[in-house]
Formats: structure tokens, C-alpha cells, sequence
């Protein structure tokens, strides 16, 4: 049987059978096409994932996920069978336009709110089995800016962990009320530890391969530099990341991570989730605010292969070791030590680490350095530093990755352009901002500035807030950060450009200083701040305006929010608590 492009307009796009009959065109001697399709409530759609997921329950015992928060253990056919009935459930409870558009394989989107833990795990992949495009959103959100979320990716239901049900309710009350009557509220909870099935009876469909092409997941933008934006990733890409990023960093069976990080971004879901299970590994949540002594107690159990954090998590994990833990007993610091060093991999993400503290955590690891990775919602991992790297310099976010069209505007530095094969494919609804984001060749602008050594690449910063244009020079504000971090009495800093009649922007630091340092100075001087930095620092990075707070406000992946904060701490019309340099040389002129 053959079908003419003419015969088209005579064919019903409604119903299950669409789906096909693009398919009856593109490939009219496929046995799927005259065939019923393989469908059932044991049966997963035809997709790398879950056949790999699917060999992992034909190892006995093989722990997938331990939530230690809510009490979860569960081996990888607890999971798959989970899936499977949460995925059934959800067929049966969307409203019926809904799943005919799933049938279609049009896209279809659903929010997922909760911690990471089991339920959220169950959940991510019973949307994708669904075949909904899946939209993670921030369970510590204020019912307005949930709102804002699911408005946005339209979505059509949220997907709800236990914890999250209050503001579940709350979100769907609103949408309901103001953009979508159908909108509705499904808990993952009554649907989870069911009795597993034999790993024999889950089948993966024969009927075609999953478009890989469609949208899979939703990662929206920390909103740094304006109103989040919903960066759009491919299926395929949930495949791709799994394999590259396991293969770079060398994750094996049986190898388990601790997961302390937000699901809602990039790094909680691509890094410590997927490729992990791909691996046949295991996935040890700890959701809720980081909590330092727990983290420290758990290390020394032993067991964790890897481990993920930012900046300010190994800054408190330090601070705790060398105000704590430094004193404690050699044979019983001893055993945290043995647990430290059994990790094969701490990978740091959203900045480099301050030169000090990489060099303390070195030390500690008798010469392995942390791992500082760089990516971004759009476009994933562009270079690598693996537990096998040799010679990276400090500050070095390592080589270009495989497969990576990558390249500085200006040659050896500038904005970091990238072409990459999981390149976001648009951003949701926003047809001007993808074409904003995109140069004429279709890389990526990133909006990042770095400079290449070698084969080695360093990150200066964001090119908007983070390159500080002062007296004719170009400065990086992330330098001078690494700098002030590696003077013992400074915590947190944040170094920004504050607009300047005479210098066009002055250097301006808000810093954190640490709380329980006795050689803390207790009124932090600009005068005393300089002179600390005259060794590392040449004179026209040194900071001019110097505020010290008590906290430096971050997003959920431990970004300081400077956008925000240079207005709030350096106002136009000046704050008694700023701090500013005039040099001598210039006050004897005036």
C-alpha cells in the first residue's frame, strides 16, 4: 500500500492513528504500519533509556535510588514497576484531549514539583514514558512565581511529590481560576512502592523509536539576566547526556552519588540523575536546606563514589572541617579523611573554586584536585575535567569536550560561542529570544567570556555583570572574587562595576565575612582590604568601594544574584554603609 502526498488532505489527524500515518509516508514498508501498535500497561515506549533501565532489574539487588529525607530504598525493577503504574495512571487521569495529543506525539507538557527523592525520580521518568514533555519547577516557590511556571510551559497538569502538596493545591487553584480550567493537581505518593513486577514481564514496545527530535525536558534559566526563560532540550538529548557525561567521568555499576542538589536545574537533573542510572549506579538524595555536619557524618560512612556542589557548599564543608573536625581525635579524624578520599570525583559547578580553597581541598586529597565543571541550561557540558585529567591548571574549566564546535570572539578570549549536538532547541514560546540567542552561523552566544591557554580554557565571567571596564582597562570581577576568597577572613564576596563619572565603573566588593574566624578583623576597612590585596593584585583591579553584609542573596543553584544586589548594595545615590577610595595622589590635586 502506498499513500500520495495528494491523499493527505483526505486522512483524519485526529486520534491515535496520526501518528502513523506520517509514518505510512516517511516509511510506507515498515512492518509497524500495518501492524497493531505494541502498547499495554508492562510496556515502555521504544527508547534507549528505558532498555537500558531495563537491564539494570536483571541485576539482583541493584539499588537505584536511596532517599534518605523520606525514607525511600528502591532497586531498579521497584522503580521501572513504579513507572510503569504512575505512567498508567496519568493516561487515566488527564482529560482525554490531553491524551489523544500524547497519542499524536504532539507536545504535551507537565509540571514536576517536588524535592529530589524517589517520588521526583518516579516521576521524571513516568513522563517521559508518557511522552509529555517534562517541566521541573522549584518546590521552595511562593504560589505567584509557581504560577508564573506553569503558566508559561502551558502546561497541562502538575506532577506532585508529598512534601509539595500544599502548594500544589495552592498553584492549581490559581491556574484554574485565571488561565486553565483543566489544570489539575496529580500526587506521585499513593502511586509508589508498588509490588514489583518480574523484571520478564516489562517489554519495550517494538513499534517505532521515540522521536528523538521532539522536546523531552524544560529547564528554565536562573533569571540572572532577566525573567527565566524556558530553555527547551530535545529528547535525544536525555540519551546523549547520559552516555557522554558517564563515559567522561567513568561512572560503573554499583558506583553511588550523593545528591544534594536542586532538581529543578540543569545539574541536579543531567550531571547526578540520569547518567547515573544509565550507569546502573545509585542516586542517595538529601533534599532540604544543605546541611553541613549531616553531609561530614555521611562521608565518613563511606561508600560515595561521587559528589556534586557549588562553591559556597565546599566553602562550609571546609569552614566545618577546620573549625571541627581538624581538632577532633587523629584515629577518629582519620575516618572521615578514609570516607573523603573513597570519592572518586567532587565536581564544583556555576564558578570556579578561589584558588585557597581548591588548593585546601588538594591537600586534604593528598593531590586530587576538585573537578570544576562549566556548562549552561542551553547547551549542557562544553568542556571537561575528568578524574583521569593530568596537568589542569588552577581555574581551569579543562579541554573543549568531544563533539563541540566551540569558539572565543576574539580569538585566545572572548564570548564563548558554541555549536553542540545538545544544543537547547528553542526557548519555550519565545521565538525572539532563541533568534536573539543564536549569531548568524547558529552558535550559541553564551554570554560568558573566556580566555583559552594552550588547550585549557579559564572562565572570566558573565560579559554583562562580571567584566568591570575601569580607567581604560577590562577586568575580570571573578579574578579579583578568587583573590578576596583567599584571604582567611573573608567568607562570600561579590565584586561588581558601579557606574563612575571619572573611571567610567569603579571595582566595588560586598563581602561576607567569616562568622567564627578569631584573625577576623572586626570593622572591615576598604584601607586594610587594599593592603591585603597588594601582593596578588595589580592597582587598578583593586576594589574602590567596599560594603560588608551579612548575607549576599542567591538563587536555588548558589548564584549570587548580583544583578540585583549591585542596586540594592551600591546604589546611585550612595549608602553610608559604602565604603570609597580616593587616592591621595588625587585628593593633593584637588
Amino acid at each position: 500500500m502506498s499513500i500520495r502526498s495528494d491523499d493527505l488532505a483526505e486522512l483524519p489527524l485526529d486520534g491515535p492513528s496520526a501518528a502513523v500515518i506520517v509514518d505510512r509516508v516517511n516509511y510506507p514498508d515498515d512492518r509497524a504500519q500495518w501492524v497493531p501498535k505494541h502498547q499495554g500497561p508492562n510496556v515502555f515506549p521504544n527508547f534507549f533509556l528505558f532498555s537500558r533501565l531495563l537491564r539494570w532489574c536483571y541485576r539482583p539487588n541493584l539499588v537505584a535510588v536511596k532517599d534518605t529525607t523520606f525514607g525511600y530504598t528502591a532497586d531498579y525493577t521497584q522503580l521501572l514497576t513504579d513507572v510503569l503504574h504512575l505512567r498508567n495512571v496519568l493516561r487515566q487521569t488527564l482529560p482525554r484531549h490531553v491524551v489523544q495529543k500524547l497519542d499524536r506525539d504532539e507536545e504535551v507538557f507537565i509540571n514536576l514539583l517536588g524535592p529530589g527523592g524517589y517520588e521526583f525520580v518516579v516521576g521524571f521518568f513516568a513522563l517521559m514514558a508518557l511522552g509529555a514533555v517534562i517541566v521541573p519547577i522549584s518546590p521552595d516557590l511562593p504560589p505567584k512565581e509557581a504560577t508564573y511556571y506553569a503558566t508559561k510551559s502551558r502546561a497541562c497538569a502538575v506532577l506532585v511529590a508529598q512534601k509539595s502538596v500544599p502548594l500544589a493545591r495552592e498553584l492549581e487553584s490559581i491556574v484554574r481560576q485565571q488561565h486553565n480550567e483543566s489544570f489539575r493537581a496529580i500526587q506521585i505518593t499513593p502511586h509508589i512502592m508498588q509490588k514489583p513486577l518480574d523484571p520478564s514481564q516489562i517489554q519495550i514496545s517494538s513499534d517505532p523509536y521515540f522521536d528523538l527530535n521532539k522536546s523531552g525536558l524544560v529547564i528554565f534559566t536562573s533569571g540572572t539576566s532577566g525573567p527565566p526563560k524556558g530553555g527547551v532540550k530535545r529528547r535525544g538529548f536525555l540519551y546523549d547526556v547520559a552516555t557522554s557525561f558517564s563515559d567522561q567521568q567513568g561512572i560503573k555499576e554499583g558506583d553511588m552519588v550523593l545528591h544534594v542538589l536542586p532538581v529543578h536545574h540543569a545539574t541536579g537533573v543531567t550531571v547526578t540523575l540520569i547518567p547515573f542510572l544509565y550507569s546502573g549506579g545509585c542516586i542517595e538524595f538529601r533534599s532540604g536546606g544543605f546541611n553541613v555536619e549531616w553531609t561530614w557524618e555521611r562521608i565518613r560512612q563511606g561508600g560515595l563514589s561521587f559528589f556534586s556542589g557549588v562553591p559556597t557548599i565546599y566553602m562550609r564543608l571546609m569552614a566545618y572541617y577546620e573549625q571541627r573536625l581538624s581538632k577532633l581525635p587523629p584515629q577518629e579524624l582519620q575516618e572521615y579523611v578514609n570516607g573523603l578520599n573513597e570519592i572518586r570525583a567532587l565536581l564544583c559547578g556555576t564558578s570556579a573554586l578561589p584558588r585557597p580553597l581548591q588548593q585546601k581541598w588538594t591537600k586534604l586529597r593528598g593531590g586530587r584536585a576538585i573537578l570544576t565543571r562549566y556548562g549552561g541550561t542551553e547547551f549542557g557540558n562544553a568542556f571537561t575535567v575528568t578524574p583521569r585529567s593530568q596537568g589542569v591548571p588552577d581555574g581551569s574549566v579543562g579541554e573543549k569536550a568531544p563533539g563541540i564546535d566551540l569558539k572565543l570572539s576574539n580569538g585566545d578570549e572572548g564570548e564563548v560561542l558554541i555549536r553542540s549536538p545538545i544544543l537547547f532547541s528553542k526557548y519555550l514560546f519565545d521565538k525572539e529570544a532563541t533568534a536573539k540567542a543564536l549569531d548568524a552561523d547558529g552558535y550559541f552566544k553564551t554570554g560568558d567570556i573566556a580566555r583559552r591557554e594552550g588547550k585549557y580554557y579559564f572562565i572570566l565571567g558573565r560579559a554583562s555583570i562580571d567584566i568591570i571596564k575601569s580607567g581604560g582597562y577590562k577586568i575580570s570581577a571573578l579574578d579579583i572574587e578568587r583573590e578576596i576568597l583567599g584571604l582567611g577572613y573573608v567568607a562570600e564576596a561579590m565584586v561588581v562595576g558601579v557606574e563612575d563619572e571619572e573611571f567610567g565603573q569603579r571595582v566595588a566588593a560586598a563581602l561576607v565575612l567569616q562568622p567564627d574566624n578569631p584573625k577576623a578583623p572586626r570593622d572591615l576597612t576598604l584601607e586594610k582590604l587594599r593592603r591585603d590585596l597588594r601582593g596578588t593584585l595589580a592597582g587598578y583591579k583593586m576594589p574602590t568601594l567596599l560594603r560588608v553584609v551579612d548575607e549576599l542573596k542567591k538563587n536555588a543553584t548558589g548564584k549570587v544574584i548580583k544583578k540585583v544586589l549591585v542596586q540594592e548594595l551600591f546604589p546611585p545615590e550612595g549608602h553610608a554603609d559604602v565604603q570609597r577610595w580616593v587616592s591621595k595622589k588625587r585628593e593633593s590635586r584637588l
